[in-house]
Parts: structure tokens; sequence; C-alpha cells
């Protein structure tokens, strides 16, 4: 049984139908793209749903997005002095991100600094 308010709303969405507003939509007879949300848990697909419409993002995801994008400029620099600069500034970023986290160690960033170091002790 409908409530009150239902029905006026039912009521309405058939006639509109029968006047034919729903004739020429923006992507009428195309499929629909619905998101797979299933790892997000139902109760909070709602709150997932309006921060990304509103382009909020984690703090998380913009530490790795800045991550990501110091080391496309850590890639092409040439002066090693400004290259260890950027590389403590990338080995701070990924503390931090870790530090965000709560989960186990194992799903920490590993820090950049480790493989140059052991190239540069084999050298030896």
């Amino acid at each position: 049984m409908l409530t009150g308010f239902e029905k006026i709303v039912e009521e309405r969405i058939q006639r509109a139908q029968r006047e034919g507003r729903f004739e020429d939509l923006e992507g009428s007879g195309q499929p629909l793209c619905l998101e797979n949300d299933q790892h997000i848990p139902e109760d909070l697909r709602i709150c997932h749903k309006i921060l990304k419409n509103a382009d909020y993002l984690p703090p998380e995801i913009e530490v790795k997005k800045e991550i990501r994008k110091t080391e496309t400029l850590l890639a092409g620099m040439k002066d090693t002095a400004e290259k260890y600069r950027i590389l403590k500034k990338i080995n701070f970023l990924i503390m931090k991100c870790n530090a965000m986290k709560s989960g186990s160690i194992d799903l920490e960033i590993p820090q950049r600094y480790s493989g140059r170091l052991v190239k540069r002790l084999t050298r030896r």
C-alpha cells in the first residue's frame, strides 16, 4: 500500500509519462553507465557518491597523486643535487602517506632511496 506522499509522486510520474516529458531525454535509448561500487559497504555508498560528485579526494589519495607527480618531475631531472632534494621530498610524502594508514605494515609504500643505496654500496 502506498503512503500519501508516494501516491502523489507516482501520479506525477505517470502524468509526465502520458504527456511525453521523458521522450527526448539526454542518453535516451543508451545503456546506463553504472559504477561498480560493490567494494564499498552498502551503508557508505551514498556518502562516497556525494564526495565523488563534489570532486573530493581523501587526503591519502591526494598525497599519492602528489607522489606520482613528483616522481614524474624527478625522472626528467639532470642535476644531482636537485634530484636528491626531490627524492627527499618523495620519501617525506611516502612517509606521510604511510602514517595516514592504520592497516598492516605490509601495505605501506616503500621509500625510494633503498634501491639506490644498495646500488651504491655494491659498486664499492
